[in-house]
């Protein structure tokens, strides 16, 4: 096994999409409907919105496994914390180790005196221990309405600075 991390530029903008696409109608039946999970790839998560999000202060990363994708990730420094906006991993290769040697690399890259928050939907158990087990606690249980009829029902995470 050959897991291999790289910051995304612009040319992975499509790759990203179409990554995001796989794994959320993987993973999110059951949690969300497939109508609210094409309304957030169409609006969160198309080639445009990524490349609008990396145009901003968002970073990109990707996860190769073999010399294939299979994760993708952003994180963005804002008002004195990290904000981990992505961190998708491939359904079929969840349990091989790949999410925490991801989430180390993506440490990695930012300054670790800092904070940092996510959200997570609430029904999404496979995550919410993934962080849990990364250092994350809840800070807070909101609902966010995105629009179209649809609400994120969501935990806030933080993870406390390392040092």
């Amino acid at each position: 096994m050959n897991l291999t991390f790289k910051p995304a530029s612009p040319n992975d903008v499509h790759l990203i999409a179409q990554l995001a696409h796989k794994i959320w109608h993987e993973h999110y039946p059951g949690i969300i409907t497939t109508e609210q999970i094409d309304f957030m790839l169409n609006n969160r998560y198309s080639a445009a919105a990524i490349k609008q999000q990396m145009q901003g202060d968002e970073k990109f990363y990707l996860a190769y496994l073999d010399n294939e994708p299979v994760a993708y990730a952003s994180i963005e420094l804002k008002d004195g914390y990290y904000y981990l906006h992505k961190f998708y991993i491939d359904v079929l290769k969840h349990r091989g180790g790949i999410g925490q040697q991801f989430f180390d690399y993506v440490l990695a890259q930012i300054d670790a005196t800092k904070p940092i928050k996510l959200q997570v939907n609430r029904q999404n158990y496979k995550a919410i221990n993934f962080y849990f087990k990364m250092g994350f606690s809840i800070e807070l249980v909101a609902d966010f309405d995105i629009g179209g009829g649809y609400f994120m029902n969501d935990f806030v995470m933080v993870r406390k600075p390392l040092k």
